[in-house]
């Protein structure tokens, strides 16, 4: 007998819905396969990792979600790249120590099971996967009638990936005079959105309205810009150089994130003049009249990652990248006093 439930539904859950849903996400999620993986739909994601070439494998997880930058789908009816977002910060955060994502699996929560808006969703996180390179091995939807409006929904996610322990990226060789390489980001990424949503306070303006210094998009295309997936250069980077340390900036800018890919007794020396800052936050910040050190302690300001090499391995570092299709440049070194000094 097929499952369903009238009670059920009159209470707001449709399960027929989310079985709908499954279907048609299914197309997306077979974009992210790569034969390793148990079928769809049973109680576990199953994954055979390839364990060539590694002696000592360490697993490296992380988890994520997409925040109140959600807020700006919804108001712009666009579902199919907040996935690239939360895929994103959770394998951008593991590459950080030299591990290549391998799994992702997303949790959807909605107020109302639309089956196309949720396959909409999960067309964003596979397109994410592809990008990282991992398998879509799992999720789960949870329709919340009463704890979500029927228009909301929440987007989190969970990647592991996995290195080799003698290839862990640490700082214990990092000292004054190490390079810091840019690697630049698409735009305001996944952080920050509270922030951004009162400057422009997006609920009551018109965000749609085409705006000159954004290049002709709208304030809510150019936010909704999905966050940079660094996996595939970066991981090409580590084969070939000795990668000292790698920041992820995200909440907090450069003040928070840089410090933790760098030993205490050490700091970094940031040139202002040599980062690229996108045109969004200048937006931004001058329409908020936000003090500089606000925006650095909260955006990336078009610095997705920062990776730290040495002076010698700068050259090489920037060609391996550049030849990722990213266009990096230095932006600082490593220097013998605490903290980020900008300057």
């Amino acid at each position: 007998m097929k499952s369903f439930s009238e009670s059920y539904k009159e209470a707001g859950v449709d399960i027929t819905a989310g079985y709908k849903a499954v279907e048609l996400m299914k197309r997306h999620v077979a974009r992210t396969r790569t034969g390793r993986e148990g079928a769809i739909g049973g109680f576990g994601g199953l994954f055979e990792p390839d364990m060539t070439g590694i002696s000592q494998p360490v697993l490296v997880s992380g988890t994520d979600g997409v925040g109140t930058k959600l807020k700006i789908a919804f108001i712009m009816d666009k579902h199919n790249t907040v996935g690239i977002d939360c895929v994103a910060m959770c394998v951008n955060d593991i590459i950080c120590c030299g591990a290549k994502p391998l799994i992702f699996l997303d949790y959807i929560a909605c107020g109302k099971n639309v089956p196309e808006k949720i396959a909409s969703i999960v067309e964003g996180v596979a397109e994410g996967c592809v990008q990282a390179g991992c398998s879509l091995v799992g999720g789960e939807t949870a329709e919340m009638p009463g704890f979500y409006p029927e228009d909301e929904y929440d987007l989190a996610g969970f990647s592991v990936g996995i290195v080799d322990k003698s290839a862990i990226i640490d700082n214990m060789s990092m000292k004054p005079g190490d390079i810091m390489i840019a690697l630049p980001s698409s735009g305001v990424h996944s952080n920050g959105f509270s922030l951004v949503r009162k400057v422009f306070d997006v609920e009551k303006s018109d965000i749609r309205k085409p705006v000159d210094s954004l290049g002709g998009l709208s304030l809510g295309e150019a936010l909704l810009t999905p966050t940079k997936i660094y996996v595939k250069p970066v991981l090409a980077l580590c084969e070939s150089v000795k990668v000292k340390g790698i920041s992820h900036i995200t909440g907090g800018g450069f003040y928070e994130n840089i410090p933790r890919s760098i030993p205490d007794g050490l700091g970094a020396r940031i040139e202002r003049s040599a980062i690229r800052i996108l045109p969004i936050f200048d937006l931004i910040q001058s329409t908020g009249s936000i003090p500089e050190r606000d925006m650095f302690n909260t955006f990336n300001m078009g610095v997705g990652m920062a990776v730290t090499v040495s002076a010698d391995d700068a050259d090489r570092a920037l060609d391996i990248l550049r030849a990722f299709g990213e266009d990096a440049y230095i932006i600082g070194e490593i220097s013998g006093k605490d903290g980020v000094e900008i300057c």
